[in-house]
């Protein structure tokens, strides 16, 4: 279950990943969703989704923020569309990711009634802090964690705007006084980080598990050769700090090609800013399918992931990994747990251009030691984050949350 049914982030391309995955295996998977125009088809339970609503910008006019804030608390169309699935399809497990805001924690109560177990996979912070990044207008902030949610009203962190804050707040604090969560036998965390911002807030700290995410590097190739630039790869967000490497390239010999694959709202800023510091030397390729961003991967001698927020177990880092390209990554969340300085990458500060630059450059001017240490990061992938691996654990999990659900109607 995930309120986006389409690779539109990490937490998405996970989710599809990992039912094809069980599929492999032999397990029967169902979706359920919002529906939404770029939902991957067929879903054969598309018709009990709930409709379909923008939160990012907000909807204009009183009446539709009204109806999309009461959403947010509580979906009556999300729980009675899960009800039917339950019904019909008759899981033995539901496995939820990004369920906040257009799902709303009242598909848990479906399956509370019903007595099926549920297990969570954290993506992001939202449990923690009501604005999902562990940030106060851009800023790494972590008051909610130790303080409650109405930190964030206060701190107008969401955007600076008190209303938006204020809701985002009120929403966590209502949940939690409500105990929402409860029919969530497992939390799954795939950072250590994430999971220690998670007990030290509270949430359900008993039932936290850490599993990693994993790499099918079946249908992965490794990079042949030495040489080549610097890729960035992801969405191109304020907190994933693109911005911080654009201003590095200067530091970058000028035959050193630099390259953006993704979208996201700051792209505009990111080209004028890079038409303005580095004219011609940042070549944006937008969003690539798996395959094209692979090739693009191998064809460099390092993943640049400059991001100014705590990241959790980005899919970036893993998959320049398993395509024998080493990272270089900021020193905030889970990012450090991922790369061994020295041996697979280098961890620099966030937010210094000057940092990142010296460190790609020492990368890019050295193609065979880059080579090797991408030799040394498919090695840890094929030890640490293997499918298999990643299977027998999650299935641990499933049990887990299997033996302490409720019993319900279906069951």
């Amino acid at each position: 279950m995930n309120k986006f049914l389409y690779r539109r982030g990490g937490a998405e391309g996970y989710l599809l990943d990992l039912a094809d995955l069980q599929r492999a295996g032999g397990d029967e998977v169902a979706y359920f969703g919002m529906t939404h125009p770029d939902n991957d088809n067929p879903l054969p339970y598309a018709a009990h989704f709930p409709p379909h609503v923008e939160l990012e910008p907000a909807p204009r006019g009183l009446r539709p923020r009204i109806a999309a804030a009461g959403r947010m608390i509580w979906s009556p169309a999300s729980r009675r569309g899960l009800a039917r699935v339950i019904e019909d399809f008759g899981p033995d497990i539901i496995h939820l990711h990004n369920i906040y805001h257009q799902l709303s924690p009242s598909v848990l109560a479906a399956a509370r009634d019903t007595g099926v177990p549920c297990v969570l996979t954290m993506h992001d912070y939202k449990l923690a802090c009501p604005s999902y990044q562990l940030l106060d207008q851009g800023k790494v902030c972590q008051a909610c964690v130790g303080g409650g949610p109405l930190h964030a009203a206060r701190r107008r962190c969401k955007d600076g705007s008190v209303s938006a804050s204020t809701l985002l707040a009120v929403e966590t604090w209502l949940h939690r006084q409500l105990r929402m969560y409860d029919p969530v036998g497992v939390f799954v965390s795939p950072s250590r980080f994430l999971a220690d911002v998670m007990r030290r807030a509270g949430v359900y700290p008993d039932r936290l598990q850490v599993i990693n995410h994993f790499v099918d590097t079946s249908a992965v190739a490794v990079k042949e050769s030495p040489g080549g630039g610097v890729v960035f790869a992801g969405r191109i967000s304020p907190e994933k700090g693109v911005d911080v490497l654009v201003e590095a390239v200067a530091q970058l010999p000028r035959q050193v090609p630099v390259h953006v694959a993704g979208d996201g709202p700051a792209l505009p800023a990111v080209r004028a800013l890079a038409e303005r510091v580095a004219p011609g030397r940042v070549r944006f390729h937008g969003r690539l399918d798996k395959t094209r961003l692979h090739e693009l991967i191998r064809s460099s001698a390092v993943v640049a992931v400059p991001s100014r927020w705590h990241e959790n177990q980005p899919m970036a880092v893993l998959e320049a990994f398993a395509c024998g390209v080493p990272v270089v990554g900021t020193d905030l969340g889970g990012l450090p747990e991922l790369i061994s300085p020295g041996v697979d990458g280098e961890v620099v500060a966030a937010g210094d251009p000057a940092a990142l630059g010296a460190a790609l450059g020492k990368l890019v001017a050295d193609p065979d030691r880059a080579y090797a240490m991408g030799g040394s990061a498919r090695e840890k992938i094929d030890r640490d984050f293997t499918p298999e691996l990643h299977l027998s654990r999650l299935r641990e999990a499933y049990l887990a949350a299997a033996l302490t659900a409720p019993a319900g109607g279906r069951r």
